[in-house]
């Protein structure tokens, strides 16, 4: 049997309680989890692909309610006066678990008119809307999430986003203090970007994975690439870095985001990329 239940903002103890029985929430997704994306926060995802984090139940963000065996007589029923308080929806269809943030907007209040046999006019009552596709979805044999946004659903899983940390400003510092790069214009700590400072956590870990001949290799490369914008000082082996700009372009070229079109012969930066297995 299917059931939909609300999790409420409240100090109280119980916070998840049942809102209908024998009834589903949203259409089936229906996804092939092994063309799902990995999460990476620097990917722009097509319409009709999802993130996903495998090994879901392991995780400490993961919900204690899909760690174990759902039994619906462990929720009672939400009274009406705790409506307004429900934070988010999530939905039990067969064996997965269907999710939706609810906020303010999604509630609402209007007269309708209703056009069956006839047209009726149908009195103010609070309604809430349910959006056409779920925030997330878990598949609990896969033992696999699927969500489309981090940031919608990080207040349901507390602490996932972890996954979208930026640097800290000792770790802008150590990558700027990179034996490769030279400050100049007072660029500095400071006035890198929020995006740059996200940026910089996945170079640093491409970085840590680099021989020293694949770290030589990279540098060739980038200037190959951005020799019109990026100065690069062949004798000392430093990239000058004196805007925001010039810092994400070295960071994509970090992470290997140039690249030229072998039909046309054009060059390119990859605003996304995915690896093919």
């Amino acid at each position: 049997m299917d059931h939909i239940l609300a999790h409420i903002k409240t100090r109280a103890k119980k916070r998840t309680f049942k809102l209908v029985s024998d009834q589903s929430l949203f259409g089936t997704v229906n996804v092939d989890l092994n063309a799902c994306i990995p999460y990476d926060p620097d990917h722009n995802l097509d319409e009709d692909s999802w993130f996903k984090i495998e090994g879901f139940s392991r995780q400490a963000y993961c919900l204690d309610l899909l760690k174990k065996e759902f039994d619906s007589k462990d929720y009672n029923d939400l009274t009406k006066d705790n409506f307004s308080s429900i934070a988010y929806l999530f939905a039990v269809q067969g064996e997965n678990f269907y999710f939706q943030k609810i906020t303010p907007s999604l509630f609402v209040k209007r007269k309708t008119l209703v056009f069956g046999e006839t047209a009726e006019l149908e009195k103010s009552q609070t309604r809430l809307v349910i959006n056409a596709l779920p925030d997330a979805v878990y598949f609990k044999a896969a033992d696999t999430l699927i969500f489309k946004k981090l940031a919608t659903i990080s207040s349901i899983f507390k602490g996932i986003d972890e996954l979208y940390k930026e640097a800290t400003k000792e770790e802008v510092e150590q990558f700027l203090d990179e034996s490769f790069i030279e400050l100049s214009n007072n660029y500095s700590v400071e006035k890198v970007s929020k995006p740059n400072r996200k940026r910089i956590g996945l170079a640093m870990k491409t970085l840590d994975g680099m021989s020293v001949d694949d770290k030589t290799n990279m540098l060739e490369y980038i200037d190959g690439y951005c020799e019109q914008k990026l100065k690069f000082d062949q004798q000392n082996k430093k990239f000058e870095i004196s805007t925001d700009e010039d810092l994400k372009l070295l960071v994509y070229g970090i992470e290997q985001r140039f690249y030229t079109t072998p039909f046309g012969k054009e060059r390119r930066i990859a605003n996304s990329v995915q690896a093919i297995n």
